[in-house]
């Protein structure tokens, strides 16, 4: 479903700042796989989905999507194959427009738009039963501002506006790292039950190693813009923290330094 071919990323090339972001990515995931993603800060992994989503065009390498590739195709053009959930509960809807209204818009993304009715009754009866799955009260909700939510409202909104389509590609970059810790869990519960349901392939970049560990079924963790490390099936699912520790020492020969993760 995604292949990533020796892809390369820095920013303000050939100044002081200059900045390697992604030195030379390699990865491919098949249909169905969910796959979680750490390292420390500046290892490159927000840089990779925004790459994949096509917010920054890579240096070099290629990057295909179900067989196409898209490594030169504008943001834009990618957004009917892709959903996308971001760290800041505030990214991902409208705060001006209601409850219904933005899942309406995420209905058509990538679609033609035309001057049709707005929102059908059929649209109307199956946001509601969509927004039950949640378990917040939102569909009876439904003409409220989204302005009006909770951060962990409007998180568990856009996850389930990122899957209404069911997008090829479902990236999630630390989309629980904003919330308190009973509000992530639910999110993340939440993620795990819509990512299931569809069988949808899943790229989940997440600083909470038990995190990483417990979901999906594989891990790769990053380091200084590339993969070190990848894991899946039944030897993921026996890993510990301390390993995890022990195979970062390994591979990028020093410790960990990033307290977030350890104390997540």
């Amino acid at each position: 479903m995604l292949t990533l071919t020796h892809v390369t990323k820095t920013f303000n090339k050939g100044t002081v700042n200059e900045k390697p972001a992604l030195t030379g990515v390699d990865l491919h995931l098949e249909p169905g796989d969910f796959v979680t993603v750490i390292g420390g800060n500046g290892a490159g992994k927000s840089t990779l989905l925004n790459c994949i989503a096509g917010v920054f065009p890579p240096d070099g390498g290629t990057i295909e999507l179900d067989g196409r590739d898209v490594t030169r195709l504008p943001e834009h053009k990618r957004a009917a194959d892709l959903g996308r959930v971001f760290q800041d509960p505030m990214r991902g809807t409208a705060a001006d427009m209601q409850i219904d209204e933005n899942l309406a818009l995420a209905a058509r993304r990538g679609g033609r738009r035309g001057l049709a009715w707005g929102i059908t009754r059929e649209e109307r009866e199956d946001y509601h039963e969509r927004l039950k799955m949640l378990d917040l009260g939102l569909e009876d909700r439904m003409t409220s501002k989204v302005g009006l939510l909770s951060g962990g409202q409007r998180q568990a909104l856009t996850l389930l506006m990122a899957v209404l389509k069911r997008p090829k590609l479902l990236l999630l970059d630390e989309h629980t790292a904003a919330l308190d810790p009973k509000t992530a869990a639910k999110v993340l519960s939440l993620t795990q039950r819509l990512v299931q349901q569809d069988s949808l392939t899943t790229l989940m970049v997440t600083h909470n190693m038990h995190d990483a560990i417990r979901l999906g079924n594989r891990l790769i963790m990053m380091h200084e813009g590339h993969v070190i490390f990848d894991v899946r099936g039944d030897e993921k699912s026996r890993l510990s923290v301390a390993d995890l520790l022990r195979k970062f020492e390994e591979a990028a020969g020093g410790e960990l330094d990033n307290d977030r993760m350890l104390l997540s």
